[in-house]
């Protein structure tokens, strides 16, 4: 995530985030990544405005990012095939903290991780993972690096 949110500076970078939700534990796992072009265009600022979302001039991909729905039902289709779900969402903040802004609350559903990588001048800063919780504002949702050598398939990384 780092190194595609670096490579994307200054603009945002983006993806999904593919795994499995274990609801008793509260817990979600990372089993892959998927990298995405950010898709943010100008038809798609003058489709939230159509929709009552306040556009502005800072509605640029350095500044937004935006998933494509074709790629997103392409990577759904893709997970279920190999027994995953999407389990949430990453996208960077060029020269901003890893903190999520009112768009990204607005645009938001609740159950996905939102991993927010700061890259600061070009490179990674930070990064926070974030999860909407019942009054729809996020809150920090604990998250758990395991050493890549810790599983050889399926690896515990997101958890609640």
């Amino acid at each position: 995530m780092q190194t595609h949110a670096e490579q994307a500076y200054p603009h945002e970078g983006c993806g999904l985030l593919l795994g499995s939700f274990d609801a008793e534990a509260d817990k979600k796992t990372l089993v892959e990544l998927v990298f995405l072009k950010n898709a943010w265009a100008k038809a798609v600022a003058d489709d939230l405005a159509e929709s009552g979302y306040q556009a502005s001039q800072d509605m640029t991909t350095a500044r937004r990012y935006w998933i494509d729905p074709k790629d997103m039902l392409e990577t759904q289709r893709q997970a279920r095939q190999q027994g995953l779900s999407i389990i949430g969402v990453y996208h960077s903040h060029p020269d901003a903290t890893a903190v999520p802004s009112m768009c990204d609350r607005d645009l938001a559903w609740p159950a996905y991780a939102y991993v927010i990588v700061s890259v600061r001048n070009g490179l990674a800063a930070d990064l926070q993972n974030w999860q909407l919780d019942n009054n729809h504002q996020f809150q920090p949702e604990p998250m758990k690096i395991a050493p890549a050598s810790a599983a050889k398939d399926r690896m515990p990384l997101l958890s609640s």
